[in-house]
């Protein structure tokens, strides 16, 4: 894991809104509120004397009467450490709900990923799955995010549910990205890079993450010449595809992979040429939710849209 202060927020594709370094306290609205799918991300760092921050998303920023609040995300550092969530509704503070667990450190960077679900928000700390905090005021009135206390951020970001978000934050290989509601027609993903100068193969799946399925197995053998195609499902390869116009990859070349998901099939061009379709073998393009990228390559960039 790299060290989120260093980080771009663009390793997370299609920010819709993006505030660098605020000054603390920060109260900000989000464009278009927060909807289902969606992702605010929070990358700083912990002061080395910090006893506590918070980060609020509430609906309006009134402070007489004071705005109901959603979500209260705490991370405390005193005796014993911990981080407490809560929610305040017409001007009460409800139950605490308290994780006598402390992911971040002080003196050290962090990137808190929040991600929205319609039944509640699931929060992820470094990579890691920190806590879920069901909802308690509908989604809908939730238009204002704040952050005060013992912090330095760096970066604030409104990823929209269409978005690839890095599981590891990065471009770093093997790359694995949630595609957070899963594929469906008419969405591109872009994927940008450039083979190494003494490749073997590389190898892009778009999957399932809860099984083992490959909907789409693109495996271009730059040695041979040949570019595979298939899928894995039921813990059996398919039938391969191997046709092709041209081979579109050389050694230390730069590439651009386009992939087209339409109703019934996979198109695929590389730098701008169209190469073949690929019928779907997985009827149920919602259930394909994860980006897999390994191989002698570099990422430069990944995006859906």
């Amino acid at each position: 894991m790299s060290q989120a202060g260093g980080r771009s927020l663009m390793s997370v594709a299609n920010a819709k809104h993006t505030v660098l370094k605020p000054a603390i306290p920060y109260t900000g609205p989000i464009p278009g509120g927060l909807h289902p799918g969606e992702i605010v991300i929070i990358q700083g760092t912990v002061p080395p004397d910090a006893d506590r921050f918070q980060v609020d998303l509430s609906s309006g920023c009134s402070t007489k009467p004071p705005s109901d609040v959603a979500l209260r995300f705490s991370p405390r550092f005193g005796s014993p450490p911990c981080v407490v969530c809560s929610s305040l509704l017409q001007g009460g503070w409800g139950r605490e709900e308290t994780l006598h667990q402390l992911p971040y450190r002080r003196g050290a960077p962090f990137e808190t990923v929040i991600l929205v679900h319609n039944g509640a928000f699931k929060v992820a700390v470094n990579g890691a799955h920190l806590l879920e905090y069901k909802h308690k005021i509908p989604l809908n009135r939730v238009d204002t995010f704040s952050v005060s206390g013992d912090v330095r951020v760096h970066a604030i970001g409104f990823i929209p549910n269409s978005a690839i978000y890095s599981e590891s934050g990065d471009l770093n290989l093997p790359y694995k990205g949630s595609i957070l509601k899963g594929l469906r027609p008419g969405q591109h993903i872009t994927i940008k890079g450039q083979v190494s100068v003494y490749p073997h193969s590389l190898t892009v799946n778009l999957r399932n993450s809860g099984t083992e399925n490959i909907a789409l197995h693109l495996n271009p053998r730059i040695k041979s010449g040949v570019f595979i195609r298939n899928s894995y499902l039921g813990e059996s390869w398919g039938q391969e595809e191997r046709e092709l116009p041209v081979f579109p990859f050389w050694p230390g070349e730069y590439f651009e992979i386009l992939i087209l998901c339409q109703p019934h099939q996979f198109k695929v061009a590389v730098n701008g040429s169209h190469l073949f379709d690929f019928r779907h073998r997985v009827q149920d393009l919602s259930s394909i939710d994860q980006l897999e990228i390994m191989g002698d390559l570099e990422l430069s960039d990944v995006k859906l849209w």
